[in-house]
């Protein structure tokens, strides 16, 4: 099932609930109700004011009425708001995975926020889908009013194209040559993610990392996540653009990197990366520039390789760099995996087994996130 709402909204791994902005006239949720207990979940993680947008205690309009309000977060530049419970309708595309076959419309509770919550979002974006394993996160309110696995997959596209997030569960059909490789979901890897008991992000149990499947010095059990504090650990994003890493782990992987480029021309730096290589000292592949392949070892003996086109971002038609950043001061998670390691890569979460399915690039089996058709089986 693949979510329209007629607007932009932005997906948030460890986002809560479903925030937008809201006309003047809107309906609320009372608070003494089943709705406003799961939102209340949230308790103001981020502190904000209580008074931000002057509404969430009589309903917005004065009528002496208990409103519901929750905290709708911006994940891009880490402001937040008070805002008004509403409920607000959704369409679905329901498929089977190679068939259209219905639409569906469904509602769904959301938090009104102010237009300047608004800022540093993409252009036409006017709020944000949080995805997370909260009651009022879109995949549990999907779950819950069409009574549909509590799962979901998303496919982010690369080059600007378009992709698909699909929400119940697959299979999961492709456009691909040879056509034996159009069922994706066939293929995928999985282990179980991690939850921080600080955030509603998920989190994957890396052991060490390796680059050319030689392993970096990255410190003893410095990617483990800290139960306790929250502190630590690989955390998946799809609002970080490129994957960060802790300045300890960030110098290991680059002397890696290093060793295994030595012999390719360099090119100037160019911000926010460091290293950065000739476009035509590289070998180029249909997965991309051949480079380096970097491993995330992951505990139970898997791996999930980045290479070619996730590890590397071409910045001009000169220079290509590679596609890993220093965080700067050391933050929360040991390394936060970004939007461009996971373009075009199937990834599936089951937020019932707590598993993480991955696919591993897709270019390598010659298809793409924007290959998604709906439409191929009725042909």
């Amino acid at each position: 099932m693949s979510i329209r709402t007629g607007s932009r909204l932005v997906l948030d791994l460890g986002g809560p609930l479903l925030w937008s902005t809201c006309l003047a006239a809107h309906s609320t949720v009372p608070c003494r109700s089943d709705v406003c207990a799961a939102a209340a979940v949230q308790d103001n993680p981020w502190n904000c004011s209580s008074s931000t947008d002057g509404r969430g205690s009589d309903g917005g309009g004065g009528r002496g009425l208990c409103a519901c309000s929750a905290y709708p977060y911006n994940p891009l530049n880490g402001q937040c708001a008070r805002g008004d419970v509403t409920t607000t309708p959704m369409l679905a595309n329901v498929t089977d995975g190679v068939n259209p076959l219905y639409p569906v419309a469904f509602p769904v509770h959301a938090a009104c926020a102010p237009g300047a919550l608004l800022g540093s979002l993409p252009s036409g974006a006017v709020g944000v889908a949080g995805l997370s394993g909260a009651p009022l996160s879109l995949p549990s309110q999907v779950a819950a009013s069409l009574k549909v696995e509590r799962k979901f997959a998303l496919c982010l596209p690369g080059g600007g194209g378009t992709g698909a997030a699909i929400f119940g569960g697959g299979p999961f059909h492709l456009l691909v040559v040879p056509e034996e490789f159009g069922m994706v979901s066939n293929g995928l890897s999985y282990i179980s993610y991690l939850r921080n008991p600080k955030n509603g992000g998920f989190y994957l149990d890396v052991v060490g990392i390796a680059v050319n499947h030689r392993g970096a010095d990255v410190p003893p059990d410095s990617l483990a996540l800290d139960a306790g504090t929250g502190h630590g650990g690989v955390m998946l994003s799809t609002v970080a653009p490129y994957t960060a890493l802790r300045p300890d782990i960030y110098r290991a992987v680059i002397e890696a990197i290093d060793a295994e480029l030595r012999l390719i021309a360099r090119a100037p730096p160019s911000w926010p990366f460091e290293r950065c290589y000739q476009r035509s000292a590289m070998w180029w592949t249909r997965i991309g520039p051949y480079t380096a392949s970097v491993d995330l070892m992951l505990a139970g003996g898997q791996n999930w390789t980045i290479v070619g086109a996730s590890a590397v971002v071409e910045v001009s038609q000169e220079a290509a760099c590679f596609a890993f950043v220093d965080m700067g001061a050391a933050a929360a998670p040991a390394v936060i995996i970004g939007g461009h390691q996971m373009e075009d890569n199937l990834v599936v979460f089951d937020l019932e087994k707590w598993q993480f399915g991955f696919s591993g690039l897709l270019l390598g089996t010659m298809t793409r996130c924007g290959n998604f058709d709906f439409s191929i089986g009725s042909q």
